[in-house]
């Protein structure tokens, strides 16, 4: 990788983490979750987490609303939609 290349990493993951750092610790939680593993249902975040739905819900909204993960529907099941970092 160029050194311009890696300074634009850089900058993104210093972005991302300044974003991160104003959300709650549960939004930092499911991050560094789908950050390990993703994408990721709603359900399969609460295992993960050990959080409760409705929390998990929460977290995803002011991730989503901070513009740090993404949905789309499952390739599995097209009635869920899984989460991934959109970093």
């Amino acid at each position: 990788m160029s050194t311009t290349a890696e300074q634009h990493v850089a900058t993104d993951d210093e972005e991302f983490r300044e974003r991160l750092r104003e959300l709650p610790p549960s939004a930092k939680l499911v991050a560094k979750v789908l950050e390990m593993d993703s994408p990721l249902s709603q359900g399969d975040l609460a295992e993960e987490t050990l959080l409760p739905d409705r929390t998990v819900r929460y977290a995803l909204n002011r991730l989503d609303d901070a513009g740090l993960v993404n949905a789309r529907y499952s390739f599995e099941d097209a009635r869920k939609q899984v989460y991934y970092l959109d970093a």
